[in-house]
């Protein structure tokens, strides 16, 4: 009986493929000529490689999970921390002498031990420490500060890339009493050894904050009772002349580039240092400290300003 064409035994009228009902281990000659023809594939070295661990494998140790911070004041500044747990100290002689009590034991070792732990040349002072990342914070964080405290003022770095004018910032931002530093996240170094060590232990204190979007975390804080003032050396205010909020944000560009347009036209305000003209522009960092310093004189002024 003949049977009936189906949708599954209906056969194409176009070109016949025949290779996919063939058997593999149906040889013709012609395939066998073929075969000898043709060169044989190389295995590769993964198909080669036996299992287990062979004989001269790599036996480098693996390399350790963390963030290797370095400096005296860095060091010291994370093993004050609660926040930070030390999975390892390693120190000199000397530097291991004058560390004090340490809630981890410091291991002793030589310069050159430590410089292979750590980037090219790592300014490390004969100290060096391994540590888990900060936990995260987030934006609502500096509102509820604000609302436990009569004044808050936080720090925005915007286009700054260098992780020193980040830490340096950092370190201004803890001398003159401000709450966070506020960074986009995409962008924007990681908080690494380097900018620990410029942070000079204040990367512990002030916490940085990275969301994902800037112009939307601003619009958070405005809602929350904050005022933008954004920093550009041709603004028609001088930072003196300018009625800084008791809950103020300061935003800072890179120097060169400034803010972008989107971050400045948030801004409730736009300010500028007064300088001699002597030079064009501060470094980034030693405007915030500027800045964070008027804030500040503000407070004690008998005008309120």
């Amino acid at each position: 009986m003949t049977p009936r064409k189906t949708s599954q035994n209906r056969r194409s009228k176009g070109r016949k493929t025949t290779a996919s009902r063939k058997d593999p281990t149906d040889r013709s000659p012609r395939d066998s000529a073929d075969s000898a023809r043709r060169p044989s594939k190389t295995p590769s070295p993964a198909e080669n490689r036996p299992s287990g661990n062979p004989r001269g494998a790599d036996k480098r140790p693996k390399k350790q999970d963390g963030l290797w911070l370095y400096g005296i004041h860095a060091v010291n500044a994370a093993l004050t921390n609660p926040e930070r747990k030390c999975l390892r100290l390693v120190a000199t002689a000397g530097a291991a002498a004058a560390l004090g009590d340490s809630p981890v034991a410091p291991e002793i070792v030589d310069r050159d031990a430590i410089e292979a732990l750590l980037p090219f040349g790592a300014v490390h002072q004969g100290l060096a420490v391994l540590t888990n990342d900060l936990p995260t914070r987030r934006i609502e964080d500096i509102a509820e500060h604000a609302d436990a405290h009569a004044r808050t003022v936080v720090v925005v770095l915007d286009q700054v890339t260098d992780p020193q004018n980040i830490g340096a910032t950092l370190r201004s931002a803890a001398a003159f009493g401000a709450y966070a530093v506020i960074v986009p996240d995409r962008n924007t170094p990681d908080a690494t050894g380097a900018m620990a060590k410029a942070a000079s232990g204040a990367l512990e204190t002030v916490p940085l904050i990275r969301p994902n979007n800037l112009v939307r975390a601003l619009e958070t804080l405005k809602t929350h009772g904050f005022w933008v003032v954004g920093l550009d050396m041709d603004a028609p205010v001088s930072l003196p002349d300018a009625d800084l909020p008791d809950r103020c944000v300061l935003a800072l560009g890179a120097e060169g580039r400034g803010l972008r347009r989107l971050t400045r036209e948030t801004c409730d305000m736009m300010v500028r240092v007064p300088m001699t003209g002597r030079i064009e522009s501060l470094n980034v960092s030693a405007s915030a400290a500027v800045s964070l310093y008027e804030w500040g004189r503000a407070a004690e002024s008998p005008t309120g300003r």
